[in-house]
């Protein structure tokens, strides 16, 4: 379904589309129909289309659930911890996570150059992912910085449990795909959902080589929103 809505600002007709639809932001994507800026005689205003996001259909095919899991287990490695390091990282993640009030088992899933991959398992992996994974966002930056105390700031902790972070990647990956289609038929942009660097990163280098596209991040703080365009729209 598509719906028009327009306000003094951009964000003030996000917020109206928003609340009329009962609808939370990361549940539509917006296309900029029409600004107007404030001038002498005219009040400045934004016009936008809310598409909503279950009426998206990629274009383009990706993994299968069991290719998903297959590229996950090449991955998998020895998942018990081997040196101090990894004995009283995983043992903080443990720790953590049940003070939390949370079973858990944490073991090593992968290692490679500067990154170590750890696998969470709980009867409560929805809790620990949390909405679009930040809560698991959370426990991984806590885990970074204890790495970093521990000497070892090189090394990059990746949190994952229940495949979150693989099956996030691909829904992003189809997101962009799907977001572009829209773009360059409309000549338009859309402003997504906001995201974490690792995400927003993925949506620059997924569209890049698109060339009648481009990306670029807006907003402050860690979670800012990418907008997907038609070269040539500002």
């Amino acid at each position: 379904m598509t719906y028009e809505y327009e306000g003094k600002t951009e964000k003030e007709a996000i917020e109206i589309a928003a609340n009329e639809l009962g609808l939370e932001r990361d549940q539509f994507d917006v296309e900029i129909l029409e600004t107007q800026k404030n001038s002498l005689f005219k009040k400045g205003y934004v016009r936008i289309r809310v598409h909503t996001l279950d009426d998206s259909k990629p274009s383009h095919s990706f993994m299968e659930d069991q290719d998903i899991e297959e590229k996950h287990s090449r991955l998998v490695v020895d998942p018990l911890p081997q040196g101090e390091f990894e004995e009283k990282l995983i043992g903080f993640i443990k720790e953590m996570i049940e003070k939390m009030g949370y079973d858990v088992k944490v073991n090593v899933s992968y290692r490679e150059d500067k990154k170590l991959g750890i696998k969470l398992d709980s009867s409560y992996s929805s809790i620990l992912i949390g909405r679009k994974g930040k809560n698991l966002d959370a426990i991984q930056l806590l885990a970074n910085i204890y790495a970093g105390r521990l000497g070892h700031e090189e090394v990059r902790v990746i949190l994952d449990t229940e495949n979150y972070r693989i099956r996030r990647e691909e829904s992003l990956v189809r997101l962009a795909y799907t977001t572009a289609d829209k773009v360059r038929s409309r000549r338009n942009s859309i402003l997504l959902e906001p995201m974490n660097p690792f995400e927003r990163r993925l949506i620059h280098t997924t569209l890049n080589d698109i060339p009648d596209v481009e990306t670029k991040s807006e907003g402050d703080g860690l979670y800012k929103q990418v907008r997907v365009l038609y070269k040539g729209i500002r």
